[in-house]
C-alpha cells in the first residue's frame, strides 16, 4: 500500500462504516449503510456498486471486464450489534487500536479488501468480482444462491472476514448446521385442570438432555442448545415452544447423521407433536485452501509482510459456501485484532497496510 498519505484515511473510512450501525435484522438500518458502502467504494475504487435486490436486502457487486470471471473477494457488511450500540461500544481510535460494533467482523476488512483493489492496476482488475451481502450473520438466507452463482468455476475466492490470533489465515472451517425444535401442545389452566394439557415446556426439557448427547467431543464435534421458548403465560399449560439448536463439525458425514438424528426425534409425551426445521453449511475443507495460502505465504515473504499462520476455525462464513462448489477459497484475509461479537472487538490499525498489500497481491494474475 502506498503510505504517502498514511493509514490516517483508512481508519476514517473504517469509521465511517462502524458508526453506520448494521444489524442484519434491520431493513432500514442495512439499506443507509449499503449506500455508504457503495459510496465509500465508488471513492477508493473509481466503480460504483450493482445493488442487487433480494427479500428487501441490498447486496453489493463490483465487476470489472467483460471476459470470464476469475476471482471473487467476498464479505459482508451486516453485524450482531443492534443499533445503539454504539452508546456503550462507541467508535475509538487510541493507543494503536480501532474500536467499535462491528469494527472486526468486519467493516475494516471491507475498507481494506477496497483498498487492495485500488491498488492494483485498472488492466489488472479484469476478470475481478467483489460481493458484499447483507445477512451473512443470519446464514445468508437471501444470498446464499448469489454467492454460490458468483463463485462457480472461479479459480480462486478471497474471504476478508476477519484473520485468526495474530493475524492467521483461516484455511479450514467447521461446517454448521442451526435447526430449531418446534413441539406443538394443549393448553390447559395451570391450577385447575394441567392434566387436560400437553406441556411443551416438558417435553422440550426432555428433548434438550436427548440432543446435547449427540455431540462428540473425540472428532470435536459440538451440539448446543441455544435459545429456549416455551408458552404464553404463568398460569397455562404451554402448548407451543421451540429450542434452538447449534450444531458444528468438520465431518460431513457427522453433520449429516445429526440431521437424520434431530429429524427422527421422537416425542415422549403422547400427543405432543415434534418438527423440525433447519439450515445448514458445509464444512471449509482444509484441500480447497491449501495451494491459495501457500502462494499467500509466498507472497509475504517477497514483499516484507511478516511470516503468515494458518488454523481452523471452529466459526462460519460464507467462504464454507464457495469451497464446497470445488472452488478454492481462502478465508481470514481481513482485519487483524480480536474480539468479534464481544465487548472487546478491535483492529490492529499497524497490520492493516500489511493486509491490504497481500490482498493486492493475491488479486494479482497468478503466474
Amino acid at each position: 500500500m502506498d503510505m504517502s498519505n498514511g493509514v490516517d484515511e483508512v481508519v476514517e473510512h473504517i469509521g465511517a462504516l462502524v458508526r453506520w450501525e448494521s444489524p442484519s435484522d434491520d431493513l432500514d438500518a442495512l439499506s443507509g449503510c449499503a449506500e455508504l458502502v457503495d459510496d465509500i467504494g465508488a471513492e477508493l475504487m473509481g466503480q460504483s456498486a450493482e445493488l442487487i435486490e433480494v427479500g428487501g436486502r441490498s447486496h453489493l457487486r463490483w465487476s470489472w471486464g467483460e471476459g470470464p470471471r476469475r476471482v471473487l473477494v467476498l464479505g459482508h457488511y451486516d453485524t450482531v450489534w443492534p443499533v445503539g450500540s454504539l452508546r456503550d461500544h462507541p467508535w475509538s481510535v487510541s493507543d494503536g487500536v480501532l474500536r467499535g460494533p462491528g469494527c472486526f467482523d468486519m467493516k475494516a476488512g471491507i475498507v481494506q479488501a477496497f483498498y487492495a483493489v485500488a491498488e492494483l492496476p485498472v488492466a489488472l482488475r479484469d476478470g475481478l468480482t467483489i460481493l458484499l451481502t447483507a445477512d451473512e450473520e443470519i446464514s445468508a438466507p437471501t444470498s446464499r444462491d448469489l454467492i454460490e452463482a458468483e463463485a462457480a468455476g472461479l479459480s480462486a475466492v478471497f474471504v476478508t472476514e476477519p484473520s485468526g490470533p495474530g493475524g492467521a489465515l483461516k484455511t479450514a472451517r467447521k461446517g454448521m448446521s442451526r435447526y430449531v425444535v418446534k413441539a406443538i401442545g394443549r393448553s390447559a389452566h395451570a391450577g385447575l385442570e394441567p392434566e387436560k394439557g400437553l406441556n411443551t415446556t416438558l417435553e422440550l426439557a426432555e428433548q434438550v438432555r436427548r440432543i446435547a448427547t449427540y455431540q462428540d467431543p473425540e472428532t470435536q464435534t459440538t451440539v448446543t442448545p441455544t435459545v429456549f421458548t416455551s408458552g404464553t403465560t404463568a398460569n397455562t399449560v404451554p402448548d407451543s415452544g421451540s429450542v434452538w439448536v447449534d450444531v458444528r463439525s468438520a465431518s460431513t458425514d457427522q453433520l449429516a447423521q445429526i440431521r437424520t438424528q434431530l429429524e427422527n426425534l421422537v416425542p415422549v409425551t403422547p400427543g405432543i407433536r415434534l418438527e423440525v426445521e433447519g439450515d445448514h453449511r458445509p464444512p471449509l475443507e482444509h484441500t480447497m485452501s491449501r495451494a491459495l495460502f501457500e502462494r499467500a505465504v509466498a507472497i509475504a515473504r517477497a514483499g516484507d509482510l511478516g511470516e503468515l499462520t494458518e488454523i481452523s476455525a471452529g466459526g462460519v462464513s460464507d467462504g464454507n459456501f464457495t469451497a464446497a462448489l470445488g472452488t478454492p477459497t481462502l478465508d481470514g484475509l481481513g482485519a487483524v485484532g480480536a474480539g468479534a461479537h464481544a465487548d472487546h472487538e478491535h483492529v490492529v490499525i499497524d497490520a492493516i497496510p500489511q493486509r491490504i498489500a497481500l490482498l493486492t497481491g493475491l488479486l494479482r494474475p497468478a503466474p
